[in-house]
């Protein structure tokens, strides 16, 4: 299953198993939280099944972010930037996910310098898509007050 997520996807069988092996398959309920915002990131998951919403708590109230569906990867940026959780993951169906501890996922990160390019990449794009969308939302923001 883990040579489906594209962030694992150039890591060797043998590697993979081990990891699977070393990490905690559970799965959640609909409803249930994964992590929530403000906790400390002890571990990334991998989203083996089902779907669950990435949701942020402003003062207005909760909003939703994104949608996470099976092979992404979530919870890695507490895990990196050594921050808390920067957002609460909602399981939005029943969600089987792979929970890979801090201790191993860096190990991953030092192991494999081609996942490290690959979270690069995709947290660059995350940062992308997030400036877009406040560019647009300040634009029509500004637009309405003139």
């Amino acid at each position: 299953m883990l040579k489906q997520v594209p962030l694992l996807a150039g890591i060797a069988p043998a590697k993979l198993k081990l990891l699977a092996l070393t990490s905690e398959r559970l799965t959640y309920r609909k409803g249930e939280v994964l992590f929530r915002q403000g906790e400390p990131g002890d571990a990334a998951f991998v989203i083996l099944q089902g779907t669950a919403n990435v949701l942020a708590e402003t003062p207005q109230g909760e909003i939703k972010i994104a949608d996470l569906f099976a092979n992404s990867v979530v919870g890695e940026i507490s895990i990196i930037c050594n921050v808390a959780r920067t957002a609460t993951v909602r399981a939005e169906t029943q969600v089987e996910v792979l929970r890979i501890t801090k201790e191993n996922f860096m190990r991953l990160l030092t192991d494999f310098p081609e996942v490290s390019l690959e979270i690069v990449r995709v947290l660059a794009s995350r940062l992308s898509q997030t400036t877009m969308e406040l560019t647009a939302e300040r634009s029509h923001r500004s637009q309405g007050l003139h």
